[in-house]
């Protein structure tokens, strides 16, 4: 049992309330069986082959998981480092409410280069990403599992007009990007493209609708 309490305790410690099987070694000599009791008991859920997560405010993870961002960020973060990953494009935009519904997949910074889409036990897709985070405009935010990283709403729509089909939901993109325009101005748009060195017609273009609504009495 005190292995039991010890090895849950170090999973509820991690980044995001989540860790890899294969960093639980040293709290036990078979991981696995206690990992696989613990979620028979619900105190863990599995999110991906090797990757668990504890459900945060008493919640049962035989009937609970976290929503597709955080959990698609909680195993990026359990991989590669919470420091390493951010919530971006179609991910981002559904973190701060730009998409109002959920589109079964999500997207995932991760430093370096794109690595093989992972799909979650619960459903759902999660793209990772290659970016380079230290160019990216983030913002530590709160998502069900705790803080993480996340593209600004600038960012986050700059991201959107650049890669539309990111993915593979261009009409979400296209639609989240129009959302999330009522809510940055033209020039954090265009500092954002200043800082990534480029920008496509559609990026400048918004850039100069959201410079003339600037100007526009109401």
């Amino acid at each position: 049992m005190a292995e039991d309490v010890d090895l849950l305790r170090a999973v509820e410690r991690a980044p995001l309330r989540t860790a890899r099987l294969k960093d639980l070694d040293g709290f036990t000599a078979l991981p696995w069986r206690v990992v696989n009791q613990l979620v028979e008991r619900g105190a863990l859920a599995r999110l991906t082959h090797g990757i668990y997560t504890a459900p945060p405010d008493g919640e049962d993870g035989r009937t609970w998981m976290p929503p597709l961002e955080p959990a698609g960020l909680a195993v990026a973060a359990a991989r590669f480092g919470h420091r390493n990953v951010a919530l971006t494009g179609i991910g981002a935009a559904r973190h701060w409410a730009a998409i109002p519904r959920a589109i079964g997949v999500t997207t995932v910074a991760v430093e370096g280069r794109n690595y093989v889409p992972v799909t979650l036990d619960a459903g759902g897709i999660v793209h990772l990403v290659g970016r380079d985070l230290d160019r990216l405009d983030l913002v530590l935010d709160r998502t069900a599992l705790g803080p993480g990283l996340v593209t600004t709403p600038p960012q986050t729509l700059y991201d959107l007009l650049m890669r539309p089909a990111q993915g593979g939901v261009p009409d979400e993109a296209a639609a989240a990007a129009t959302n999330l325009a009522a809510r940055v101005q033209f020039d954090e748009l265009a500092r954002v493209a200043e800082t990534a060195g480029r920008a496509n017609n559609a990026v400048r273009e918004m850039i100069a609708e959201l410079k003339e609504r600037s100007v526009t009495p109401r």
